[in-house]
């Protein structure tokens, strides 16, 4: 299983994949995929495809009963890593309960950062992203482009809590819900 880095970011750890001595996932493990939320790995095959064979990861992606093939060889260069620690939602949660947030008027640029957040695949990017979207939408309300990008961003922060403590997707959505007071 790999080893995580925890280096502090803001008040808050960040997780990222250490490249070191790095092993294989296991079936079983749970693992978060930037972009499409965090998922188990149901087995490793070996297929082919476009003539090349290699091993894949089989994930199913816990919102939305999706699964996805992800070729091993590109674990690194995709983002994937482990799904937090029970210990480390309450720092995500923490990071949502603070309603301080420098949101940008451009809405141009802060798509942009915000798409940047949510493709590092780090949870406290994502949990971000969803905060200061929130928090503009009691404000000002969002554009459709930023809607979406609210609803694609909350559900792979759920999945990952949700992975992570162990709990029922609705109770994950009402204790995000509860930090923002709806």
């Amino acid at each position: 299983m790999p080893t995580t880095n925890k280096s502090q970011v803001d008040d808050f750890v960040a997780i990222e994949v250490c490249t070191e001595d790095q092993d294989m996932f296991e079936v079983g493990d749970k693992i978060v995929y930037p972009m499409h939320g965090a998922g188990v790995i149901e087995s490793i095959e070996e297929r082919e495809i476009l003539g090349r064979r290699q091993q894949y990861y089989i994930v199913r992606i816990c919102m939305g009963d999706m699964r996805v093939m992800i070729p091993i060889n590109n674990v690194e260069s995709i983002g994937i890593r482990e799904v937090i620690g029970a210990n480390e939602v309450e720092k995500v949660l923490d990071l949502l309960r603070k309603q301080e947030a420098d949101i940008t008027d451009n809405w141009n640029k802060r798509y942009r950062e915000n798409m940047m957040k949510i493709k590092s695949g780090n949870i406290f990017e994502v949990a971000e992203v969803v905060k200061t979207l929130m928090l503009r939408e009691k404000e000002k309300g969002l554009s459709t482009g930023e809607k979406k990008m609210l609803s694609n961003a909350r559900q792979i922060l759920i999945s990952e809590l949700v992975l992570a403590k162990g709990i029922d997707q609705s109770e994950i959505e009402d204790i995000i819900d509860s930090c923002f007071e709806l």
